[in-house]
């Protein structure tokens, strides 16, 4: 038995004992017990490291379970020393580490969810519950209003509205009803619950206008509304009759939006190329803008009060400042036709257009390029688009009846994380923030398939525009000095502002 112990200590010691002092330890391994050996031998043993060695009882030869220096039988915190000479080549992994979290972010991105079909002609307008994330309403061209379920995605129940288009959908801010217009020149109130079982489908109140409605909008607190067409009107819940009325030349407006924080604000888009905003405070319109182009749709930011942005014919979207209508905040390109709708994130950092190009496309408020574009091979012409209020999906409306459901995020995983892997997904965009502007990861981020049409499209524009350019230097270059002036493309678009 002492034989034994004593050939577990040399093999635990990887056989570094000289064969003559075995042989003196096995002399006296009966008159001196193990702990006092392995006492002499090394001083720091401790008793702890004997429950690491099974000793041969009733003749069967020890087993070694571990290495007794380097195991302990209670658990320590480790101590981390983050002195980056102690840690090279932190740069490069955290570099490769990026790039590979950018990879698998274009791997990932499937941004399509689902589609909602049954209408029988293009969809026209869509509105989103102020309360509930799943409800949805949407009009067609046929003047048939349907009610949605997201959630579960399909038809609660469906209605003819109107005769003919059905050109504006919205929602009181209590949610228990919706406002409708059409070309009919009515302005109809409908329950959101649908009627009882045999019973028919009747507005709760009819309002008859004298002229043609194109758009509404509902007021954020107030049991206020307003319409447009061939004026500008603000009507009461309980009034047939507007109780104010807004005109600026002779020109039909097209769109109307109230201010989702300052309320009493309102802004226009009129069919002579002008943006106008209206006060309700006040008796006559505020100011006007006109641009080169028509603008199709304005939406307000629901973070910051002064800030809209409109969807032009010219193919771009801009950002204004209220309070400075001389040139836009920012010029939002990459459409490669009309833009026809935009709606604001609920955090009023990204905005969400539709186009005639069969395109959406994504936009950060403080960048001119998209950061992301969707297509796919059935959608045709966009009519309408809308971000939720839970911002994590996008909807679009478009002219073959159908309603898409997108992500927000392309990339985004839907369901519950784990706290560890939303602990990964932190840190993975931590690192491709750190790493955004080196060119191999700015290149497969910025990277997109997209269709023939679209890519010949960028390119044609791509290519007028630097005809153009090339063209002012060669007139500047043989012109007399600063009879060509340089004319920044914030101030291309603003043809003059009105008071």
């Amino acid at each position: 038995q002492n034989m034994c112990y004593v050939t577990d200590i040399e093999k635990i010691t990887d056989g570094k004992f000289a064969s003559d002092r075995v042989e003196k330890m096995v002399s006296s391994a009966s008159q001196v017990n193990k702990e006092q050996f392995c006492a002499l031998r090394y001083p720091d043993w401790s008793a702890s490291h004997e429950s690491k060695l099974l000793v041969a009882q009733d003749g069967v030869r020890a087993k070694d379970v571990g290495t007794p220096m380097t195991v302990s039988s209670t658990e320590e915190e480790v101590h981390r020393n983050y002195d980056p000479s102690l840690h090279p080549f932190e740069a490069p992994r955290e570099y490769t580490r990026a790039l590979n979290a950018t990879k698998l972010e274009r791997v990932f991105a499937k941004p399509f969810v689902g589609n909602l079909d049954g209408h029988r002609d293009g969809v026209s307008c869509l509105g989103k519950h102020p309360e509930r994330l799943s409800w949805l309403v949407s009009g067609s061209y046929d003047g048939e209003v349907r009610t949605w379920d997201l959630a579960q995605r399909r038809n609660l129940r469906s209605f003819q509205a109107h005769n003919g288009y059905v050109r504006g959908v919205t929602f009181v801010p209590s949610g228990q009803q919706f406002v409708t217009v059409g070309d009919d020149k009515t302005i109809k109130f409908w329950n959101m619950e649908g009627p009882l079982w045999g019973e028919e489908e009747e507005p709760t109140n009819t309002i008859l206008s004298k002229t043609v409605l194109l758009d509404i909008s509902y007021h954020r607190k107030n049991p206020l509304f307003v319409t447009c067409g061939e004026q500008c009107q603000v009507w009461e819940e309980t009034r047939n009759e507007p109780i104010r009325t807004f005109q600026w030349g002779t020109d039909s407006i097209h769109n109307a939006t109230f201010n989702p924080v300052e309320s009493h604000l309102m802004a226009a888009c009129a069919s002579d190329r002008s943006i106008i905003l209206y006060d309700t405070r006040e008796i006559g319109p505020v100011r006007k803008v006109v641009l080169k182009l028509r603008s199709n749709k304005l939406c307000w930011n629901p973070m910051e009060a002064f800030i809209f942005t409109c969807a032009s014919e010219d193919y771009n979207l801009y950002t204004f400042d209220t309070r400075n209508l001389k040139q836009p905040l920012n010029v939002h390109m990459d459409h490669i036709s009309a833009v026809t709708d935009v709606d604001y994130s609920p955090t009023g950092k990204e905005f969400v257009s539709g186009s005639y190009d069969k395109t959406i496309r994504i936009y950060e408020t403080h960048k001119g390029h998209s950061r992301d574009i969707y297509h796919t091979k059935r959608m045709q012409r966009l009519t309408c688009v809308l971000w939720s209020l839970d911002n994590k999906y996008v909807l679009s409306g478009s002219d073959e009846m159908n309603i898409r459901l997108w992500k927000a995020r392309a990339s985004e995983k839907l369901g519950v994380l784990k706290p560890r892997e939303r602990m990964a997904l932190n840190y993975s965009e931590a690192l491709k923030d750190k790493f955004a502007s080196h060119p191999q990861i700015r290149r497969i981020a910025r990277h997109r398939q997209v269709p023939k049409m679209i890519y010949n499209g960028q390119k044609e524009l791509r290519t007028l525009k630097e005809k153009k350019r090339i063209k002012e230097s060669n007139r500047r270059a043989h012109s007399k000095p600063g009879s060509v002036p340089y004319v920044p493309e914030r101030k291309k678009h603003v043809i003059a502002e009105e008071h």
